[in-house]
């Protein structure tokens, strides 16, 4: 710890020390080029289920709209039963005659 180093003869001045860095060049590129891979993937997952919502919502906007045809079909013929019972039972139809039935003339 005290010990301090003073070349003596004969002896190389230089001192060596382990490099530090962990990795190459060559172990950068190819870490950053699986990441890049990864983010690629993680990236056509999310459109992919992001295309798939969109068809489910787009069915989902069909059937809305063929039930709301059906509907106002539906309501268009139940008025139309409803007006031929009130029509019957109305004043004006239970004042009215009958007619008996005429003779057919033949040639």
């Amino acid at each position: 710890m005290g010990r301090q180093h003073y070349a003596r003869r004969n002896q190389n001045t230089t001192s060596f020390q382990k490099k530090k860095s962990g990795f190459g060049p060559i172990s950068n590129t190819i870490i950053l080029i699986v990441l890049l891979c990864i983010l690629g993937l993680l990236y056509l997952t999310q459109v992919t289920k992001t295309n798939a919502y969109g068809y489910q919502i787009e069915e989902l906007k069909t059937e809305s709209a063929s039930l709301q045809v059906e509907h106002d079909e539906l309501e268009v013929a139940s008025a139309r039963l409803q007006s031929l019972d009130r029509a019957k039972d109305s004043n004006v139809a239970n004042s009215m005659v009958s007619v008996a039935s005429s003779g057919i003339v033949q040639n």
